[in-house]
């Protein structure tokens, strides 16, 4: 139910453009109302040009924001005088519109207007809001869309039938309110809503207005139906439902990550697991998109798994496998129907994944690709249930899905997009990554697109990090987990959570360590287990969990182990930590032959003296370094920089770019390698 937000003192507080802003983001905040990313809300408003003069200017929101979160910079601006005439032209190609809008812009660099700007302009009112509210798209995709909405609105609606965005739609939407100066809104077929206002308020508290009518008429026709059928999948109870999913996810990331690695989103929600486990909507689901706001990010079909739980996890991961090869195929034949000439086939993987019992996975090249797709299926589930509760689901056509999804001005933007990073859609552990030079690899990692998971005894330390990298790139590029390297079930569970949380695992970075030493003599049995059990067993663990993910992807994988100076230089007064760092870098060495035929390489980098930022460098292994050597703690920085050949310090940074190397394209051919990170210390030279 859409509830009337609007607040008057805070409207005052955010006068942007008249109240667009505020209306907007209120409007956003209810995704039954505007989905994400789409919709859009305008003004037409009197503003002063560079010389002073007063000119009307239509204020829209601009392609690719979410009018949620829009602010004032994200509106386009464009000359209304200059767009008027437009509407006394009979017909206009996209390409034809986008160029001509180009020349109207009131405000240089602004974001570029969405293909659905005319229909602003046309609409002779002030406000307006174009709105896919699920309850319309309900009415707009029943078998009768024009007589169901005239059953809610009578004669205060117009009615226009499905065509794609552009300049005919919006021409057709400005005549209806022309013709019909009485009306109130327009309802689209298969699209959404148009409504306006005089003001602000006015327009915002009448589009909330008209579609709490439908959601009431809806509400009544839905009484007591199970639109979905009977519940066929038994609800195993959502410990035993993810522990599942845990094992499955690889499969699948595995099987749709062909073309291009994907980041996999789970939902197990209430409404997803009614839908699935229901025994109509193994054909319900497969009727096609409701409107081009769901297609674009959730394909024209989901993949229905044909599985049930009874069968267990082997037959799920081979359902799994089986159903995405059947799905490309059927992908592969709807392109070449519907395909024109110079078209090329995009990914044909499926980006919502349904499966009976479990929920749904959604892919995407990122997180947030993946999680747009998965707040559209929710959306999608909506529509079509009421849709059904009115005699039946009226989904886009295949000719009609294909028009959109391979739209020249959709491909267009996408060919503008900068190419991939190195480790985009690609997922990165990394142990001790709440400082040094875990902490440094985490940044530089995600800087070129990798989500992140960092695991660290340091809860404080860890969280922080993985907050700070999602402020930075973004929601969900990164999370903590909590985890003693040494503790089997702890690093299962950081295993567990990684793919329950992306899907899988490319690339580990094996970095947790202590340091510790004294002449052998000093040296007590529990220093030296503790030192294996970090060094050595923390890293043989973490190796081990990550193989099994990553043979079950099928898809390669990247192991780097962070050793040391000491891995191949004698350390005196550190005969336990040379010999864990030696067993580390040789264990690694060993793994790169056996991951050699499932495409995982596993390559060392090894540092010496990394001081700053270093948790492991606490007084006492600096108090211990510089007896060993003679000199006073302050020194110590400077004496490691003397004494490598490029007299040097070696910061974290400069191990992040070494492990960016080896754990990503770059270094595509390369594994079993030790590569120096140390300024070069003869003693240490690996050949």
């Amino acid at each position: 139910m859409p509830h009337n937000l609007w607040n008057d003192a805070d409207a005052a507080r955010l006068p942007d453009l008249d109240g667009l802003v505020y209306r907007s983001n209120l409007l956003g905040s209810d995704r039954a109302v505007v989905n994400i990313y789409g919709g859009n809300t305008s003004t037409k408003l009197f503003m002063p040009d560079h010389l002073g003069r007063e000119v009307e200017v239509l204020a829209v929101k601009a392609s690719g924001s979410d009018i949620l979160t829009i602010k004032e910079r994200g509106f386009a601006l464009l000359r209304m005088d200059e767009i008027r005439p437009l509407f006394a032209r009979e017909e206009m190609t996209d390409e034809e519109m986008v160029a001509y809008l180009e020349r109207t812009v009131f405000e240089p660099g602004r974001p570029r207007q969405s293909i659905e700007t005319l229909l602003h302009a046309f609409v002779p009112a002030r406000h307006v809001d174009h709105t896919h509210p699920d309850a319309i798209i309900s009415l707009a995709t029943a078998p009768d869309p024009e007589a169901v909405a005239r059953d809610v609105y009578g004669e205060r609606m117009a009615y226009v039938p499905y065509i794609r965005p552009g300049f005919t739609l919006s021409k057709w939407i400005g005549q209806k309110v022309l013709d019909n100066p009485n009306i109130e809104c327009v309802v689209m077929g298969k699209h959404g809503l148009v409504t306006w206002g005089s003001e602000s308020k006015a327009a915002y508290e009448h589009t909330i207005a008209i579609i709490q009518e439908a959601e009431d008429y809806l509400n009544e026709k839905k009484r007591g139906k199970r639109v979905f059928g009977d519940l066929v999948a038994s609800d195993m109870g959502q410990q035993q439902r993810r522990e599942m999913v845990a094992q499955v996810l690889p499969t699948i990331r595995g099987a749709v990550s062909e073309r291009r690695h994907a980041i996999l989103q789970y939902d197990d929600s209430a409404d997803v697991l009614e839908f699935v486990g229901s025994s109509r909507s193994p054909q319900i689901s497969q009727l096609g998109a409701a409107c081009p706001d769901h297609l674009v990010h959730v394909k024209r079909q989901p993949l229905f798994v044909a599985w049930q739980p009874s069968e267990g996890i082997e037959a799920l991961k081979a359902a799994v496998v089986q159903g995405v090869e059947d799905y490309e195929q059927r992908y592969a034949e709807y392109f070449e129907t519907c395909k024109v000439e110079g078209d090329e086939i995009r990914d044909a993987a499926p980006r919502v994944i349904l499966i009976p019992g479990l929920g749904m996975v959604n892919t995407g090249k990122d997180v947030t690709n993946a999680d747009v797709s998965r707040q559209l299926y929710h959306r999608a589930i909506e529509v079509i249930g009421a849709s059904e509760a009115l005699g039946g689901f009226n989904s886009l056509s295949a000719k009609e899905a294909y028009d959109i999804e391979y739209w020249p001005l959709e491909l267009y933007k996408l060919r503008l997009a900068p190419p991939d990073r190195d480790f985009a859609g690609k997922v990165v552990l990394i142990t001790g990554g709440a400082s040094g030079i875990g902490r440094a690899a985490a940044y530089r990692l995600a800087q070129d697109g990798a989500h992140v998971v960092i695991v660290d005894i340091n809860a404080e330390s860890g969280g922080e990090v993985a907050a700070d990298l999602e402020k930075r790139y973004g929601s969900k590029r990164a999370i903590f987990v909590q985890c003693d390297v040494t503790d089997e079930a702890a690093v299962q569970n950081a295993l567990r959570s990684t793919v329950l949380m992306y899907g899988g695992l490319d690339v580990l970075i094996n970095n947790a360590g202590i340091a510790g030493g004294a002449p052998i003599e000093e040296t007590s049995l529990a220093d030296f287990q503790k030192q294996i059990d970090i060094l050595v067993k923390g890293y043989f663990l973490f190796a081990r969990e990550s193989f099994k993910v990553m043979k079950a992807q099928g898809i390669g994988g990247s192991l780097v182990f962070v050793g040391s100076k000491n891995s191949v230089a004698a350390g005196k007064g550190a005969s336990v930590y040379s010999a864990a760092k030696a067993a580390e870098v040789h264990m690694a060495r060993c793994l790169a032959e056996e991951g050699g035929e499932f495409g995982i390489r596993v390559n060392s980098v090894l540092p010496d003296a990394v001081i700053r930022g270093s948790s492991i460098w606490d007084t006492q292994w600096k108090e211990a370094r510089a007896a060993q050597y003679g000199l006073q703690v302050e020194d110590l920085n400077d004496f490691y920089r003397k004494r490598n050949t490029l007299k040097v310090e070696i910061l974290p940074e400069d191990l992040a770019e070494a492990i960016a190397f080896l754990a990503g394209p770059r270094s595509a051919k390369t594994t079993g390698a030790m590569l120096t990170v140390d300024g070069g210390v003869p003693a240490a030279y690996v050949r």
